[in-house]
């Protein structure tokens, strides 16, 4: 393809990705007032899981197409990582102060810091029983990540124990339920399409100008799945609704690391991981939350400076990648 082609395909994919995103939002707005759900979760679970479905479907297709896992937990952690530093950052600076509270920063955050770890103990487990070779590669297998499955049903139960407890402030409408579940499934394959030929567009530009298979992994086809939950939250955040706007991005992750990656495996059977690569991706990920879950907890609120730093954050992580892939420095295995 044409780096005008590329280019093409790359800003339609982006125009749709914003309209259908824009009928997710409002789908599920609807439904959760229907249903009485709380904001968060809402944004925290069907957001979430929705906005989800683009990385959802490149691990599968990867799996299953290509024949190749590491991308696809590649592109998990890198679109972790940008919705941690980017999605927030954005929002805080077009809705200043992004106002969160209580549950999003001591359930929300918490679980999804739980997330992380549960994730590094699968790896570190298939490492610790790989019998096949002695190097620092895990073996995972269908049995080894029901523990990640596991801890998401927990996360569900919470979920489920909080809309219980919540009585909704008005009626929920009684009409037109069927309609809003068409408009969700509509936008999720909107949604699917676009990232798709946004994700092909990048490999293409990538493959024009000779960028490595790490870098478009962890960067650019993680920023080019992450956009529907970057204009949800955003537009969620516009409208003054902070805490469906940073639940939508928690939620999304917490989804991503437990589900998402464990499916790639259960579809393969059993699969090898990079550990000495991924214990630095994660190590990574994991201080980009503290530094989000800091922010959050003073004054319940993210500031437009904070949003900066966390927007700064991102741009040195990108950095490094780069020099790392020029072969400046040496910190990560493999590259």
């Amino acid at each position: 393809m044409s780096l005008l082609w590329l280019t093409v395909l790359a800003l339609a994919s982006t125009a749709v990705i914003w309209k259908a995103s824009e009928l997710l939002e409002s789908a599920s707005q609807r439904l959760a007032l229907y249903y009485g759900l709380p904001a968060v979760v809402q944004g925290a679970v069907i957001v979430a899981v929705g906005s989800s479905f683009p990385e959802l479907s490149s691990v599968v297709l990867s799996v299953l197409r290509h024949n190749t896992f590491d991308l696809g937990v590649g592109a998990i952690v890198g679109s972790a990582i940008f919705n941690i530093l980017i999605i927030p950052g954005v929002s805080a600076l077009r809705s200043s102060p992004l106002e969160v509270n209580r549950d999003i920063v001591y359930k929300e955050g918490q679980f999804y810091m739980l997330a992380i770890a549960i994730l590094l103990l699968t790896f570190s487990f298939g490492v610790i029983y790989n019998t096949e070779t002695s190097s620092l590669t895990a073996e995972l297998s269908r049995p080894l990540v029901l523990i990640p499955i596991g801890m998401y049903g927990l996360y569900l139960f919470i979920q489920y124990q909080d809309v219980s407890d919540y009585e909704p402030p008005v009626d929920p409408p009684k009409e037109s339920v069927g309609r809003e579940w068409l408009k969700l499934g509509l936008s999720l394959a909107l949604i699917v399409i676009a990232v798709e030929g946004l994700v092909v567009a990048a490999l293409g530009f990538g493959e024009a100008l000779n960028t490595p298979d790490f870098l478009w992994g962890l960067t650019i086809v993680a920023a080019g799945t992450s956009l529907p939950d970057a204009f949800v939250s955003i537009r969620a955040a516009d409208k003054g609704r902070g805490e469906v706007s940073v639940a939508n991005v928690l939620g999304s992750n917490t989804f991503d690391l437990l589900v998402v990656i464990p499916i790639g495996v259960l579809l393969v059977g059993s699969t090898t991981v990079n550990y000495a690569l991924a214990v630095p991706m994660m190590g990574v990920l994991t201080f980009a939350t503290v530094i989000l879950f800091t922010a959050m907890r003073t004054e319940l609120q993210i500031t437009r400076l904070e949003g900066i730093v966390l927007l700064c954050g991102y741009g040195i992580f990108v950095l490094w990648l780069g020099v790392e892939t020029l072969g400046l420095i040496d910190t990560l295995p493999g590259v």
